[in-house]
């Protein structure tokens, strides 16, 4: 097949035994790549009611049919699990190079199940695979652990690994790979660091090709033009251009906790200061012609760099916390990179852990002796050490917001920050309705990639109060984000070739496949890998419309202050969204996709469990 390799590799820790097993054409062209493989192996293969962190759990490591051919985000590779932090459907992308390293390798995607029975590395060269003890990589950072492998076997393998938060099984720990590019959300370097795989290194010569290489070549060279004059900002600061723009125009910055939505102190975590004060280079994914991504040097700590951070970073170490230097942001992105921490998770549980205690909930004798009030960039630091180690508070604080609301009590879930028990990004549910609706529908939770908040930043605020047009508006989106991360392709893309399913995608999906898709069947090919994604959720926690919610915090409160002062959702305008969004989607009253959806889209396997489910609401 041209745009795959043919092949899946399933690794079994507990046997230590790898098996091929071939890619089937039909399979490839209903499902495409990325979470559209993950979505159907996870469902078929995962026993309902799994512990996420048991050996009976399972990691799908998966490619798309861009992968490894030169174009935007050609390197990104997803990981799929059920997630330890929320329960449910999880996949995460990282950036790099890892998705065309496994190409070469030979494969299109990775299973891998049970439980090594010590510290386990698994090197794959071109097809070949070994089990190796890993007891000496234990304990070491996630970066480290990469460096070791690497100067052991060859400089050429690529990589991914854990860091001591997902050796400890902190809810939200990630994977990092590539060197410092991370899979971040929901937990799933806890899920590997459950089944003890510190790090996977693979290298091959195999090399993947679209059907169409003048077709697909004449579209890149337009798309790299395009693309480099559109993202120049992005060349130059990066995305922490984005921090000035949200808070001063869109006053949409998440600060002190979503108890404002302006951060006085946002030059100092501008994209601006970024580059003028701590620049070290830019750095780019696989066949990116944009390099977005920065390196920055601490000032007070100059021997300190880091990969990042990034705006959402940014916003959750910074703005979320009170944090107005960025010396401490870099230094904690650095620390949560060899930790191996989700960002986001991390810095929204250390902000609600901040209001907490500034509300007298937690005293100082709580949180070990920290004065962990906003803007202590000190206690920042010191709770990221504690998170890592699940030592004293650092124990709460892995849990996440959802959990950690529950166990203190009080009504402190009113200021917890989640959806589905993922910690909201730095898009503003209360003046983006996209992002409001986006997030209550997220099969993964508070993820700023299933949702896209560009089309509604492009509007006036006149329109932006409207809830009129956004379901509609948010389910073209979640078309268009799903098939991207099917193919796998950078969601900045969009900036060029749209935020909505249309001749672009079609003609670049075809150039790669020869599958021949009409724009309908594309649309379809979307429908029915998020479809499936909401299945596995309904199917695990024997639920639906329950969990399409928000935040007390962003359904009851209005923005204090700002140029979007007096912006909120409400609870009907939210109920309003989800009637409209059910109802386009194919589900019923309650959310759940109806047997004649199923049937449309081939998912058939998945009507007994929505209408075991079903049957609790009649």
């Amino acid at each position: 097949m041209y745009g795959y390799m043919g092949k899946l590799l399933y690794l079994d820790l507990t046997k230590r035994e790898a098996k091929e097993v071939d890619l089937e054409e039909r399979f490839a062209r209903e499902y495409l790549g990325g979470p559209g493989f993950g979505a159907k192996i996870l469902y078929e293969e995962l026993r309902e009611g799994t512990d996420p962190l048991s050996p009976e759990n399972i990691v799908i490591v998966t490619s798309g049919p861009i992968s490894g051919i030169p174009f935007m985000g050609a390197g990104r590779s997803t990981f799929v699990s059920k997630s330890p932090l929320t329960l449910g459907w999880m996949h995460s992308n990282m950036g790099g190079s890892f998705a065309a390293s496994m190409k070469y390798a030979g494969y299109d995607a990775i299973v891998i199940k049970g439980r090594s029975s010590e510290p386990v590395a698994v090197k794959i060269d071109n097809g070949s695979v070994e089990f190796l003890s890993a007891s000496d990589l234990w304990g070491k950072s996630a970066i480290e652990a990469q460096e070791i492998f690497k100067e052991k076997y060859g400089r050429d393998y690529d990589t991914f690994a854990i860091g001591p938060a997902g050796e400890n099984l902190v809810r939200y720990a990630c994977v990092i790979g590539s060197g410092t590019r991370a899979a971040g959300r929901g937990g799933l370097g806890a899920v590997l660091g459950s089944k003890n795989l510190k790090v996977l290194g693979l290298r091959g010569n195999n090399r993947p090709q679209p059907y169409n290489r003048d077709v697909f070549d004449k579209f890149r060279a337009n798309f790299i033009e395009a693309v480099t004059k559109k993202l120049s900002n992005l060349t130059k600061y990066g995305t922490p251009y984005l921090v000035k723009v949200i808070n001063e125009v869109h006053g949409g910055l998440g600060t002190r906790n979503f108890q404002e939505e302006v951060f006085e102190g946002a030059s100092g975590i501008s994209g601006e200061t970024f580059r003028e004060k701590h620049y070290v280079k830019n750095t780019a994914c696989f066949g990116c012609p944009v390099a977005c991504s920065k390196v920055f040097r601490s000032l007070r700590n100059p021997k300190i760099t880091s990969e990042g951070p990034e705006y959402e970073s940014i916003y959750a170490l910074g703005s979320m916390c009170g944090i107005d230097d960025a010396s401490v942001l870099i230094e904690a992105d650095r620390k949560c990179d060899e930790y191996g921490i989700d960002t986001i998770s991390a810095g929204v549980s250390i902000a609600f852990l901040m209001e907490c205690y500034e509300k007298g909930i937690l005293t100082k004798a709580d949180v070990d002796g920290i004065d962990a009030k906003f803007g202590n960039g000190e206690a920042l630091l010191a709770l990221l050490d504690k998170i890592a180690k699940k030592e004293g508070i650092g124990e709460l604080l892995a849990e996440g917001t959802k959990r950690m609301a529950e166990r203190i009590g009080k009504d402190t879930w009113k200021f917890a920050i989640h959806a589905r028990g993922l910690e909201i990004p730095g898009h503003s549910p209360r003046v983006l309705k996209v992002m409001a609706i986006g997030y209550a529908l997220s099969n993964r939770g508070g993820s700023h990639h299933d949702p896209r908040p560009g089309p509604e930043y492009a509007m006036s605020f006149e329109d932006k109060r409207k809830v009129e047009g956004k379901a509609r508006l948010c389910y073209e989106i979640n078309l268009w984000t799903t098939l991207g991360d099917s193919l796998i392709i950078c969601h900045f893309a969009e900036n060029v070739l749209g935020t909505s399913l249309n001749e672009n995608y079609l003609t670049l999906v075809n150039s790669l496949t020869g599958f021949g898709y009409s724009l309908e069947e594309l649309r379809d090919v979307s429908h029915r890998v998020y479809t499936l994604q909401r299945c596995f959720n309904i199917r695990e926690k024997k639920l639906a419309k329950e969990e399409d919610t928000l935040p007390w915090r962003i359904l009851n409160e209005r923005i204090p202050s700002g140029p979007a002062q007096g912006f909120g959702v409400t609870p009907e305008e939210l109920n309003q969204m989800l009637k409209e969004s059910y109802l386009l989607r194919g589900w019923d009253e309650n959310g759940i996709p109806s047997e004649s959806e199923l049937r449309r889209l081939n998912l058939d396997f998945a009507i007994d469990d929505m209408n075991s489910v079903r049957g609790k609401y009649i």
